[in-house]
């Protein structure tokens, strides 16, 4: 690798590598559309998007784009076989009615309690976006945040507690980043750090983050 820490790609393969086979698995916008490219060869994974498409499959092979066919992040997609486009409302009946086993999402912050913040900064150059990031956090079974671990200027994105508005408050369960796994839960008032990445020391983990962590 050029750089220390995982890749965006390597980041996907690792959500993907956590899903268990046989799981409904909402995909939001930002860093989780890359996921559904990354199925384990030996699992079946029905991959959800909230502007209506059950069963989505990988981006499609250049010059095989279909403009009708797009997921959440206006990006073209694939679907799989048995897989089902239709309307939205529909695709919210079924985030807000329980049927969705994992919701992986992007966040501006999360904090060490499992706080998630994706839905503004305040930055009036960047007009605020909810969609279905709220009802995704009180219909999942199981919320999976996908985000670099640091912003663009190298403040932490993981807190003691979020500066930013909540969409929910205690409902991340992991946290996947460019340097480390982390679990949110295990252990009171702090993330476990479950795996680094490559070149990451604990130094620069703990150098790069402001909530507590705990290594086990």
């Amino acid at each position: 690798m050029s750089r220390a820490g995982w890749s965006r790609e390597d980041m996907a393969r690792r959500v993907a590598a956590d899903i268990p086979d046989g799981s409904y698995v909402n995909i939001g916008v930002g860093l989780p559309v890359l996921v559904p490219g990354f199925v384990p060869s030996d699992r079946e994974i029905v991959y959800h998007s909230e502007n209506g498409i059950l069963g989505m499959g990988p981006p499609p092979a250049p010059g095989a784009e279909d403009p009708e066919l797009i997921n959440a992040n206006k990006q073209m997609v694939t679907l799989v076989a048995g897989g089902a486009y239709f309307h939205h409302t529909d695709a919210f009946v079924m985030m807000r009615g329980g049927h969705i086993d994992i919701a992986v999402l992007g966040a501006f912050q999360v904090s060490e309690r499992g706080d998630l913040a994706n839905w503004t900064t305040g930055d009036s150059s960047m007009p605020p976006a909810v969609g279905g990031a709220m009802d995704l956090a009180a219909g999942a079974r199981r919320i999976l945040v996908m985000m670099t671990h640091t912003t663009k200027d190298g403040s932490p994105k993981l807190l003691p507690r979020c500066t930013y508005p909540l969409t929910a408050a205690g409902v991340v369960d992991r946290v996947y980043t460019d340097l480390a796994v982390l679990d949110v839960g295990a252990a009171e008032g702090a993330l476990v750090v479950r795996e680094i990445a490559p070149g990451v020391t604990r130094s620069d983990l703990v150098a790069a983050t402001a909530a507590k962590l705990v290594f086990p």
